[in-house]
């Protein structure tokens, strides 16, 4: 005679701790991430940061990507004339085959210290349509970060109580809010005198 636990139906869906983290927790929490970040960038800045990927210059240049930075000079059409894109291609490849077998530039860590290095050798000069694309990195990085910044600090000041202030309170405020290792070194003597000097007062701070 066969037991319970051979009848189909006596048999109880038995789900697991394992099943329950990886699949219906791990899963979920994975295709909010997935979509948040299809929320935040774009097909445009998406290919934007592919292809500036091919400007990484560690390990001896081995992502190094002419095709890539190409593509990304192309972003760029008002940074550049016709007579210099036409020079681009041939200018990277000059300076590929050129500081590849360089000692100096063989233990690089990033774009920053490569257009640092560029400038110590002079070659900020000899190859100035890369190292303007390299600039142009740069600044990408610097310009997207200082955004997310501002829209951060913007939703920590004007709140659902402060959504009437004014575009000036807000600018200011703003100012004081990203601006904060600045604002640090100013003291409360230094605030009183400028409001003092502003007018006068009936009474002493």
């Amino acid at each position: 005679m066969m037991g319970s636990c051979g009848n189909p139906r006596n048999r109880r869906n038995v789900v697991t701790n394992r099943h329950h983290f990886e699949v219906e927790i791990f899963n979920t929490v994975l295709d909010m991430q997935i979509q948040e970040l299809g929320n935040r960038f774009n097909e445009v800045s998406t290919t934007l940061v592919g292809n500036m990927s091919g400007l990484n210059p560690c390990n001896g240049f081995s992502k190094f990507d002419i095709s890539k930075i190409l593509a990304f000079s192309e972003m760029y059409p008002v940074d550049f004339t016709m007579n210099e894109r036409a020079c681009i291609l041939g200018e990277l490849k000059v300076f590929y085959y050129s500081v590849k077998e360089e000692e100096r530039f063989g233990k690089l860590d990033g774009m920053g210290h490569l257009a640092r290095l560029m400038v110590e050798t002079g070659k900020d000069l000899s190859f100035p349509l890369f190292y303007r694309i390299l600039k142009l990195a740069l600044v990408l990085l610097v310009s997207t970060a200082t955004i997310e910044i501002c829209f951060s600090k913007m939703k920590l000041i004007k709140t659902d109580l402060r959504n009437r202030m004014g575009d000036k309170y807000l600018n200011n405020a703003m100012v004081c809010a990203v601006e904060r290792e600045t604002f640090d070194e100013v003291t409360n003597e230094d605030v009183m005198e400028c409001f003092k000097n502003m007018k006068d007062r009936r009474g002493e701070f």
